[in-house]
């Protein structure tokens, strides 16, 4: 089951679920709404490696916003920290964003009981569009979990993104074992 605006209040009173900063104007139906934070990343190298450790250049958004460009992976990261502690966070796009044809994740969508962060965005895009820091990029839907956790996100010892940011992070795949 997907929380609805009133149970998503409830549970922030609670302190199972944290948005900073929050506004109730972008609490949906049953999503609350998250915007593009100021940085933005891409890799160094054209061609990357998925048992190497693929380095990223951050840089800022201008004023004027900056044009995103096709057949270019863009790491862009959530203005929100979220915490989630008894439920599962699902990011996706807003429609407003799609009909841009901007894509704000590649897979991962879905986030951890547990989770304590702001979001690193798999951005693409169809054609060349201008975006700005501050837009509305997605927004947060959370479904309930059936049965206990036994080790939440932020407790695991191999978790890959707990360290707290306000700038995209680069996929850490080559800590993996494969």
């Amino acid at each position: 089951m997907i929380l609805s605006d009133k149970r998503i209040l409830e549970e922030i009173e609670k302190g199972t679920i944290i948005i900073s900063p929050f506004d109730r104007k972008y609490l949906g139906t049953n999503s609350y709404d998250v915007h593009l934070g100021k940085y933005l990343a891409t890799y160094k190298d054209r061609i990357l490696d998925a048992r190497k450790h693929n380095e990223i250049e951050h840089f800022e958004i201008p004023e004027e916003g900056y044009v995103l460009q096709p057949g270019t992976l863009y790491l862009g990261v959530t203005e929100e920290y979220t915490e989630t502690h008894a439920h599962v966070p699902f990011l996706e796009g807003k429609s407003s964003t799609g009909r841009l044809g901007i894509d704000i994740h590649a897979t991962a969508g879905k986030g951890d009981v547990g989770f304590c962060n702001t979001w690193t965005l798999e951005i693409s895009c169809a054609q060349p569009v201008r975006i700005y820091a501050g837009m509305p990029i997605g927004q947060l839907i959370y479904f309930v979990v059936e049965g206990e956790v036994e080790t939440m996100y932020n407790k695991k010892g191999n978790a890959k993104y707990n360290s707290r940011t306000i700038k995209p992070v680069e996929s850490m795949m080559w800590r993996n074992d494969f």
